[in-house]
């Protein structure tokens, strides 16, 4: 009988103590992710990126400045016919001509379309750094998800383990009872194939752990062999507040940040459409020389070199009544976008109360399996003092195991599933704690 409750202990030892591998946490996991995984390494690419837009001269406030250089040269069998009726004519003519010098253009003033591009990029940029986070948030999201879930898959691997150590023992009782004659053949066939029937589940749980590790070490971005061991236990928030996470979602949900930066996406649009009803001043300035020469003409050779310099200035009197359509598309998304930054507060709040309503479930159910699994030992360790004195049979002693496995194995699941609903209302609100 000592055996048989040294064995049920098993089930409540850490699996960290029955392996000599590493063992990867959650945090360890989240931090190998936040380092390699290649989306979040991808959408890093386009933050740097939309900061590199982020100028003034991509804005267009910025002066440009060209230096030009042109250069060209003929030979030509030629002939000209004066004014005076004098004919001149020259084989092989040369003509030559070189121009070169910088050039100066600067718009200042554009209806102050420029200074609504410059923001506009800056809120690009901004735009880039909530993508970043959304993935950031959604990557560590699945990392958990798949570290909790192969954390559930080892503890009922375990559970297994010392099931089919409680059938062993069974098997050699009944085996010694059959040799005593207070035992059928058929009960010491019946014990065996039991324990075939857990060692079966063995297997299958092993695969599916390897599939798991090989999943997670795919969002971890590192050498899909590697093996590892995971915590053993679940520590779950049974504290959240509804009405905490519903304010806190609206400062950090993702989605409704990056709707409310599209909104003001379309009222810098705006601007800069309305800016095209204003006239365009541009300064327009260089130093140019040039130089030719000519073997046949009035003039044989002529240099000159100076500075150049004005001002243009543009203004859109009627385009086909573009400007207008414009600008009426313009305020429809601004509207549009008013009205979508609605829409998703409530949806938001909607998937959180409905989320919520799962974790509270949740946690309710993990109190429920922790009662089931006391009374299911009790009524385990009754059934082996009657096993033991031979008053029920191994079939009922069977039906106490499985039901004793059962509930461990439900309390592991309602565990899991209190871990994973905390996680979603986490990635929801926008905050996962990493």
């Amino acid at each position: 009988m000592n055996k048989i409750y040294y064995l049920l202990a098993l089930l409540f030892i850490p699996m960290s103590t029955a392996f000599s591998q590493d063992v990867l946490t959650a945090q360890e996991a989240v931090t190998i992710a936040m380092e390699n995984n290649f989306d979040i390494l991808l959408t890093k690419k386009d933050v740097i990126i939309a900061k590199e837009n982020a100028t003034y001269g991509n804005a267009g406030i910025l002066p440009n400045l060209t230096a030009n250089f042109t250069q060209s040269n003929s030979n030509q069998n030629s002939k000209q016919t004066q004014i005076t009726g004098e004919v001149r004519e020259l084989e092989n003519a040369k003509n030559n001509s070189m121009n070169y010098g910088v050039s100066l253009g600067w718009t200042i003033f554009d209806g102050f379309g420029m200074f609504a591009r410059y923001e506009k990029l800056n809120q690009l940029k901004s735009r880039g750094d909530l993508e970043l986070k959304s993935i950031i948030l959604t990557t560590v999201g699945d990392v958990l998800n798949m570290y909790y879930t192969i954390v559930l898959e080892e503890n009922l691997l375990h559970t297994i383990d010392s099931s089919i150590a409680i059938s062993n023992d069974r098997l050699k009782t009944a085996e010694n009872r059959f040799q005593i004659g207070k035992a059928s053949k058929l009960e010491v066939l019946n014990v065996q194939v039991n324990l075939n029937e857990d060692q079966s589940l063995r297997f299958r749980k092993m695969e599916t752990i390897a599939n798991l590790k090989t999943e997670l070490n795919r969002l971890l971005a590192r050498d899909l062999t590697i093996d590892f061991d995971v915590e053993d236990q679940f520590q779950f928030n049974e504290n959240l507040e509804i009405n905490a996470l519903l304010e806190e979602a609206t400062n950090q949900n993702i989605e409704l940040q990056l709707i409310k930066l599209d909104k003001r996406l379309a009222e810098l649009e705006q601007k800069d459409v309305r800016s095209k009803r204003l006239p365009v001043v541009r300064l327009n300035s260089g130093y140019n020389f040039s130089s030719s020469e000519s073997s046949l003409g009035f003039v044989a050779q002529s240099n000159a070199r100076g500075l150049t310099y004005g001002v243009t200035a543009s203004l859109n009197i009627f385009d086909g009544f573009n400007q207008r359509r414009s600008e009426r598309v313009a305020k429809q998304m601004v509207e549009k976008a008013s009205l979508q930054i609605e829409r998703s507060k409530e949806l938001i709040n909607a998937t959180i109360l409905k989320a919520y309503q799962s974790y509270m479930t949740n946690i309710s159910l993990t109190k429920l399996e922790e009662r089931n699994e006391r009374i299911a030992k009790q009524n385990l360790n009754i059934t082996l003092d009657k096993y033991k004195i031979g008053t029920i049979s191994a079939v009922e002693f069977r039906d106490a195991q499985e039901n004793y496995v059962n509930a461990v194995s439900r309390l592991k699941e309602a565990n899991y599933q209190a871990k994973l609903s905390e996680v979603g209302l986490k990635e929801l609100v926008g905050n996962l704690d990493f």
